[in-house]
């Protein structure tokens, strides 16, 4: 099978890595990639929001699927320029990526479908705005209500920082806040079936402790030893099967890969938001433990026959990612800086432990960092323990200026906590 991925971050290198190990797959591209995907998959220029471009470079490749992994090119109607010249593709269209290309489009869908969630307000004036803040309280949930790369979130007890972030938003959701630990949890669906995946937890603040801003994620785990067991068969009853079943009642069928975003609260299980991929950096800690090869699954939701497909198979090790990001993210990060030491992770550190690119590029003959987030630590281990010790070993090699990661991802977790 020729498979072209579309994207370039470290969610796509870690979709690449599991597809070059699929035996299914004899020809992997990546379009644009980065400085890690090329070592495993040929990498095409493109410009990744160009549907037409995008389906002219799948054609001319003879690729039989077509995997969208950025939401950006999701939400701006990539994967139907694709289909639209007969190639399967795994992502959902463009109405159906209004889940998480819109917030208040979400709440509606969740509304409609009876999905337990956060009570919320639609605001587009400062007089709403107000009116909602003093509606919920402290701490204040604001939310963009388009894309804004995983930073679009302001949750503070400061009441002017969350007005200010409301008011520079055209349209905003205000909501109540949710209490509990937060899980994530992917499925892959046609439209009509829904294959779970297992859980993973990620770490949203900048900072050891969930300080600091929001960011697009600074490291994951899996699986999660606290949760309770029946929690993935609860989510798909009243969360993923009703979201899907809704979308195909509206016409606009959901048939990629629904993220579910979700809080463990006193009062049961509420949805956050949905994202319409696979979500960075949970990816990474998800896909180290499928054993089941993936590009079958993938093709399967995208030609809407994954009902063929038998129950995921996993690996018993549990998996943790550390992301290295650049000096001063997420506010402007620097780039530029070359980067040391990813040999010394592959020599010394393979198989257990290895290094997925996000934000990087070639500069002659060195690595250099080209974004806010710049790598992926992804360890294994028969543990948390261990796979956090393989990670955080791993990560001690690697020399970058300036930059900056947590150290207590999936601790509490790895002590039982």
């Amino acid at each position: 099978m020729k498979v072209l991925v579309i994207g370039g971050g470290a969610r796509e290198h870690a979709l690449c890595r599991s597809l070059s190990l699929d035996p299914d797959v004899n020809a992997l591209y990546c379009a644009p990639g980065n400085a890690g995907i090329s070592e495993v998959a040929e990498l095409r220029p493109v410009d990744a929001l160009d549907g037409d471009a995008v389906a002219r470079l799948a054609v001319e490749l003879g690729a039989e699927l077509v995997v969208v992994g950025p939401e950006a090119p999701l939400v701006a109607g990539v994967g139907d320029a694709v289909r639209a010249s007969g190639i399967p593709v795994f992502g959902p269209s463009a109405d159906a990526a209004r889940l998480e290309g819109s917030k208040a489009f979400a709440k509606d869908v969740m509304a409609a479908a009876g999905v337990p969630t956060a009570r919320s307000y639609v605001c587009t004036t400062p007089e709403e705005v107000d009116a909602a803040l003093d509606a919920f309280g402290a701490p204040y949930v604001v939310k963009d209500d388009g894309l804004a790369a995983g930073k679009g979130v302001v949750v503070t007890d400061d009441l002017a920082a969350a007005r200010a972030h409301a008011l520079a938003c055209d349209r905003v959701v205000i909501e109540e806040f949710l209490d509990g630990p937060e899980v994530s949890l992917f499925a892959i669906t046609d439209g009509v079936t829904v294959l779970p995946l297992q859980p993973a937890q990620d770490f949203k603040r900048a900072l050891d402790g969930d300080e600091g801003p929001n960011t697009g994620g600074m490291g994951a785990y899996s699986p999660l030893p606290w949760a309770d067991p029946k929690l993935v068969d609860e989510v798909m009853a009243s969360v993923l099967q009703p979201t899907v079943d809704e979308l195909r009642r509206r016409d606009t069928p959901f048939s990629g890969l629904l993220y579910a975003g979700l809080a463990i609260t006193s009062r049961g299980v509420r949805v956050i938001e949905f994202n319409a991929r696979f979500g960075d950096p949970e990816t990474q800690v998800v896909l180290a433990r499928l054993r089941t090869p993936l590009a079958s699954v993938l093709l399967n939701a995208a030609r809407g026959t994954l009902d063929t497909e038998p129950p995921l198979a996993w690996h018993d090790d549990a998996a943790v990612t550390v992301v290295i990001a650049s000096h001063n993210y997420p506010e402007t990060p620097r780039t530029g800086d070359p980067i040391e030491g990813l040999a010394d992770v592959a020599a010394q550190d393979a198989p257990h432990a290895y290094v997925l690119h996000a934000g990087t590029r070639l500069a002659g003959d060195s690595v250099v960092s080209a974004g806010g987030r710049v790598l992926s630590v992804t360890a294994t281990g028969s543990d948390l323990a261990q796979a956090r010790e393989r990670a955080y070993k791993a990560v001690a090699r690697i020399r970058l200026d300036g930059s900056q990661h947590r150290t207590d991802i999936a601790a509490k977790a790895a002590e039982g906590r």
